[in-house]
């Protein structure tokens, strides 16, 4: 009986918030979707995988509005009474959906670390090919139009059935030099080729203006212009380019969010190798090139070693006397040169130096970005889990949370469901900038959501089957009296 009244309300709430935020997601990229000649398939394919990338967002909200929902229902009916009275305690009455929970976790898990991957690729790809399909053929009066390639066209009005263009213009620049070549027509008709890869265009009674060539000349008297009337002229747009194609999904599939579990794994330990490698490279190239940061490393241990058995006192003198041997060295270097070639070293050190701080700062930036890359694949596998987890903590809360309010419907529940599930993804997404701004470990920022909720379902789990008078106001109240009373004293 539990588990019926907690999977109705599931499959409700888990679908209504797919509907709102595909409707949502629609609404942002409109200008993407609508005016493109898009036939309706592509679009419903389009929204079918964005729907299933919203699972992972839908699901766990769904599971906390739903257990507040059936338990509120059991606790305002009076049901959880009567089921106490017979001597079953709130944690067997939960222990069914426990149970259940845990199965839609593992399910989460294998959605996301199988499914996922694979639904990402396929609506990323699908986007990208939407998104650079060009508009439909649709002129409109009074404005001009661009998406033609090599052509600007103007129509002035058009008659009530669309059929007939009145005073066109039109601009060629498919020579490359400029707006050389235009064509002006009273009135007009447009076709569609039968393979609709060409538009027609029949111009009635106009001319053609042609300027000379530039490049060859550079005064105005030298550039003549040509002026063709005609009564009937036909020209061809390729619009091929119109049709939306569909790009291989392999240029995308590299990309970390569209992995599983075990490519993210192999993804991550060749990133560091090659992280390793590039700091490696940094070291070598800098040494070899400037002799002054060459250091023989295991000589300087082996001397630090010696050192460090010999007798304190005549370890200091001897390190004071390399200290002032060095600083009378280095105190002249340039003595006994010429200002000529002073001038020459001075002057090449500076190059060099600019030169070696330019290569570091490269070698810096290309080590940041691969780190950068290194923590997303690790956020994206945390992420895997940490959508498994909460489904099973925000259920944790809503059923004892429930209890206590005895308030069903999609009134209360959903305002206080809404309100925890807000807490629980702005800790999520604060912990996740952290992450990516390096300013915390990956497994403490991705997980520090659950880490702060987790106490908050035992503790309200504990109230709730103890039947703990947590949201009533005189128990508050005396509680308070209590306390103010106690601090007189």
């Amino acid at each position: 009986m539990v588990i019926r009244s907690f999977i109705g309300p599931l499959i409700l709430t888990f679908f209504l918030l797919i509907f709102i935020l595909v409707m949502q997601v629609v609404w942002l990229y409109i200008d993407d979707l609508i005016g493109k000649g898009l036939e309706w398939y592509i679009i419903a394919e389009y929204l079918y995988y964005t729907a299933l990338t919203i699972v992972p967002m839908a699901l766990p909200i769904a599971i906390l509005l739903s257990s507040l929902m059936t338990f509120g229902n059991l606790g305002e009916h009076y049901e959880l009474v009567a089921i106490k009275s017979a001597g079953i305690s709130l944690w067997k009455t939960m222990r069914p959906l426990i149970i259940l929970t845990v199965f839609i976790s593992a399910g989460a898990f294998f959605f996301s670390d199988n499914v996922l991957p694979y639904v990402v690729l396929k609506q990323k790809s699908l986007f990208y090919d939407i998104k650079h399909t060009k508009l439909s053929f649709n002129i409109k009066e009074g404005e001009f139009y661009h998406d033609i390639d090599g052509y600007v066209l103007r129509v002035a009005r058009k008659s009530k059935d669309n059929e007939i263009l009145y005073d066109i213009l039109i601009y060629d620049h498919t020579g490359e030099k400029g707006a050389t070549k235009v064509t002006i027509a009273e009135r007009g008709t447009m076709l569609m080729s039968e393979d609709g890869n060409t538009i027609i265009l029949h111009l009635f009674d106009g001319s053609n203006y042609e300027e000379g060539d530039r490049k060859k000349s550079n005064t105005q008297d030298s550039r003549p212009m040509q002026r063709i009337y005609f009564e009937e002229q036909v020209m061809h747009f390729d619009i091929s380019g119109f049709e939306m194609s569909r790009s291989d999904g392999d240029l995308f599939k590299s990309n970390y969010a569209m992995l599983d579990l075990e490519q993210l794994t192999y993804a991550i330990d060749s990133l560091g190798r090659r992280l390793h490698d590039r700091e490696e490279e940094l070291y070598v190239t800098q040494t070899s090139a400037y002799s002054v940061l060459k250091s023989d490393l295991p000589e300087n241990r082996q001397d630090s070693t010696i050192v460090a058995k010999e007798d304190t006192i005549s370890a200091i003198e001897k390190a004071q006397d390399i200290q002032e041997h060095v600083a009378i060295e280095a105190k002249k270097p340039l003595d006994g040169l010429s200002i000529k070639k002073q001038k020459e070293i001075v002057s090449t050190a500076i190059r060099n130096t600019r030169s070696m701080k330019q290569s570091v700062e490269y070698y810096n930036a290309a080590i940041a970005s691969q780190k950068g890359n290194i923590v997303k694949h690790q956020i994206v596998r945390h992420e895997k889990f940490t959508l498994s987890f909460a489904c099973l903590i925000l259920f944790l809360i809503g059923a004892p949370l429930g209890s206590i309010i005895r308030k069903g419907g999609l009134g209360l529940p959903t305002v206080v469901a809404l309100l925890l599930y807000v807490i629980y993804h702005v800790t999520s997404m604060i912990g996740k900038k952290y992450v990516l701004a390096a300013a915390l470990p990956v497994w403490i920022g991705m997980w520090v959501a659950a880490f702060l909720l987790l106490p908050l379902g035992i503790f309200l789990s504990m109230k709730a089957n103890n039947d703990s008078p947590l949201l009533d106001f005189d128990s508050w109240k005396k509680t308070l009296n209590h306390f103010i009373r106690f601090k007189k004293k």
